[in-house]
């Protein structure tokens, strides 16, 4: 189903890390991480404002926007010189204040595999956001942006909560297996009830789970249906089925 959300606000979360490893592949945000939902967003009526964990130029993933691999929202971003300067000077998460939004999307990418889990501001800004009855979500990588996360009670967000993301086979099956986290192992070990869908290769399993006011996708393909999702649970409007 899609949504509108006019005067709504909604914030994406980038990676700022570009690099497998030490001297490894350029890496980044995978792109329709950051396009699908944007576009979701800006489409249903919002303000869209992007930020990283450091803040000015984002890294996007070379390999996400291969020919095979490209959606028709990145072909948008390709042609889109507003969006493209918005990524280039991305806002810095510290100068945010996260309860002036409706949405916080955490985008993934491999890159977000060495900062999105370890930022304690962004944990105390998603935790504060949380505790303000906003929406919080992700997909991918992303949702390792939660596990500095608390709730009111000071327990990690994620525990006791159903959510989902990138599995530990799909780890394997790409072969990507020497980033610090993997976020179906991190978000166990912390509690969360995950779940996931299997495929043949788990890059093609989709899944996309929605508990109270927090809404997460496995996989890179599941961006439009999170960034709808969202804009459903935050008291959008059914447009369409």
């Amino acid at each position: 189903a899609e949504y509108t959300l006019p005067e709504g606000r909604a914030l994406i979360i980038t990676t700022s890390h570009d690099r497998l490893g030490e001297k490894g592949d350029k890496t980044g945000v995978a792109a329709s991480e950051m396009t699908e939902p944007y576009y979701v967003f800006k489409d249903g009526g919002m303000k869209v404002d992007l930020a990283s964990i450091q803040g000015g130029e984002i890294p996007i993933d070379p390999m996400s926007l291969w020919w095979f691999i490209r959606s028709a929202y990145d072909d948008r971003y390709l042609s889109d010189g507003m969006f493209q300067q918005q990524a280039k000077n991305s806002y810095r998460i510290d100068d945010l204040d996260f309860t002036n939004y409706d949405i916080i999307y955490l985008a993934g990418g491999w890159g977000a595999a060495y900062d999105l889990g370890y930022s304690t501001v962004l944990g105390r800004k998603i935790s504060e956001a949380y505790a303000a009855g906003k929406v919080i979500g992700g997909v991918c990588h992303g949702p390792l942006g939660l596990l500095l996360a608390r709730d009111e009670q000071g327990k990690p967000l994620v525990a006791g909560r159903r959510l989902t993301a990138v599995t530990d086979k799909q780890v394997k099956e790409l072969r990507i297996t020497m980033t610090p986290q993997h976020p179906e192992r991190e978000l166990r070990a912390a509690g969360a009830k995950y779940e996931s869908q299997t495929a043949f290769q788990d890059l093609f399993a989709n899944h996309v789970v929605v508990d109270g006011r927090l809404v997460t996708g496995q996989n890179q393909n599941d961006g439009v249906a999170v960034a709808q999702k969202m804009m459903e649970v935050a008291g959008g409007e059914r447009i369409r089925e």
